[in-house]
């Protein structure tokens, strides 16, 4: 690991030059270059030297941007003022921050604290870096690598070997610790005008929106009362949790994915109300006014359909006059049709076979009501509830089964887009028997994979910054 111990630009300067003098002497050197290890081996002197000098290049105009820049400081006062709590100025102090390439510069910048804190951690800030994006000392760049590292790989381990190879040296805690508060300030900056602005700048104009919703699974790590075990650790259950995921993405005149428009996924572990209260967030940022339809698309559980009449209600209050349609999963709707002859018990495995083909061409024709007819008459007579349930799965959504109405209008009519969304994002990542979680750690994560699967990455680093300017305001 690189550490510079500065004293002010000038030692920065001496830093740089010396950096310079070795390219120099790189380049002048004869070296013989006669297999792979001599050539690898160049490569990696070669680069870590680079990394360091663009390293010191950015800290000495950091530097000179916070000492000399009149108009910064007076915004960095600024900032202070509108702290949560009275801050004074405690003078200058020198912070160690750590640069994309990995090399740790000291920074001289102007510590605020609360009157008698005497420099307790915690009960201050340092107003210069947080309008830079300096968090956790760590350039906004090398947070925002890290943060990318732990939702793309498969493990913090794996990031932080990622990290390593780039020539920044991290342990297994730091990177997760970098992560989760770059996540945290995200989530904060999610409604900042600028963010919205990117999502208004979407032009949706004459397209048609889908909105598809759907839980996944991960175990959750809960402390447990009681007894330590025999090595004196804390004992704790792992409970299986549904994280909800919601999608909303654009369909061209074909029925397939628009590409020109990334898609948004987001999810959540705090439940149903939370996750709707994202949605908000989204339908009201977007400019939904110019366009052609939406169609909600989902499988049968209650809880998105409840949710989904308060999100009507909220498109009918911003006063959205495009065409709105709810849409059954037919997959999951032949699911059920399978579910109900299975129930059958007196039919031959044939007989179920061709009455399941026969009720899913009804269903896809449109026929509805010729198809519930069918069911009840099977189900006359029958003390079965799961048999009852079933029937009533269809009773209850026969106002979401226009399959035909919409394959016409070329508009899907599965929720493939959210069930590989539930696949990438949470199951890759986060879902297995042996991987136990903390909450507020998988819900973070939770949000970094999302925007990370959907290509959104730049959204969510302005999201974090703002979300920075907020915390510390």
């Amino acid at each position: 690991m690189r550490v510079g111990t500065v004293q002010d630009s000038k030692d920065i300067v001496v830093k740089i030059q010396a950096a310079n003098e070795q390219m120099l002497e790189i380049i002048a050197r004869t070296d013989k270059i006669n297999n792979e290890q001599d050539l690898e081996k160049l490569e990696l002197e070669v680069q870590s030297l680079m990394r360091e000098l663009g390293d010191l290049i950015v800290a000495q105009k950091v530097q000179q941007n916070i000492g000399e820049d009149e108009a910064f400081r007076a915004s960095a006062i600024e900032l202070s003022h509108q702290f949560r709590k009275t801050l004074v100025n405690k003078g200058r102090v020198f912070v160690q921050i750590r640069f994309s390439g990995g090399t740790i510069v000291s920074l001289n910048v102007a510590y605020w604290a609360r009157k008698g804190s005497s420099g307790r951690r915690g009960k201050g800030l340092y107003p210069e870096l947080y309008l830079l994006g300096i968090h956790d000392h760590c350039t906004p760049f090398l947070a925002s690598e890290v943060a990318q590292a732990a939702a793309a790989l498969c493990s913090f381990e794996e990031a932080r070997h990622m990290m390593e190879s780039q020539g920044c040296p991290l342990d297994g805690k730091t990177v997760r610790n970098i992560a989760k508060r770059f996540a945290c300030r995200a989530r904060l900056g999610q409604k900042a005008d600028s963010v919205i602005e990117v999502l208004r700048a979407e032009n949706l104009k004459g397209r048609r929106v889908l909105l598809s919703s759907d839980g996944g699974r991960l175990r959750i790590r809960t402390p447990k009362r009681g007894r330590r075990t025999k090595k004196k650790r804390s004992r704790y259950s792992t409970d299986w949790r549904e994280p909800k995921l919601l999608i909303i993405y654009v369909v061209n005149d074909d029925g397939r994915v628009d590409k020109e428009i990334l898609p948004l996924i987001d999810g959540t572990l705090k439940g149903t109300d939370a996750l709707f209260a994202l949605l908000h967030i989204y339908l009201r940022s977007l400019n939904l006014n110019t366009v052609d339809q939406i169609l909600f698309v989902a499988d049968g559980a209650h809880w998105i359909w409840d949710a989904i009449q308060c999100v009507r209600k909220m498109l009918n209050l911003i006063g959205l006059q495009c065409k709105i349609i709810e849409l059954i999963d037919f997959y999951h709707a032949v699911q059920h049709l399978h579910g109900f002859a299975e129930r059958k018990c007196q039919w031959s495995g044939k007989k179920r076979k061709q009455w399941v083909s026969q009720q899913k061409r009804l269903l896809r024709s449109g026929k509805t009501k010729e198809m519930i007819g069918n069911l009840r008459r099977a189900a006359k007579g029958s003390k079965s509830k799961l048999l009852q349930r079933e029937l009533m799965y269809f009773v209850n959504n026969q106002e979401r089964l226009s399959y035909q109405e919409v394959a016409d209008q070329k508009l899907p009519i599965g929720s493939g887009a959210i069930e590989s969304a539930v696949r990438r994002v949470i199951n890759l990542r986060l879902k297995s028997p042996c991987i136990y979680w903390k909450e507020d750690t998988a819900e973070e994560v939770l949000l970094l994979r999302a925007y990370y699967k959907s290509g959104r990455w730049s959204l969510l680093k302005k999201m974090a910054y703002e979300g920075g300017l907020l915390y510390a305001a």
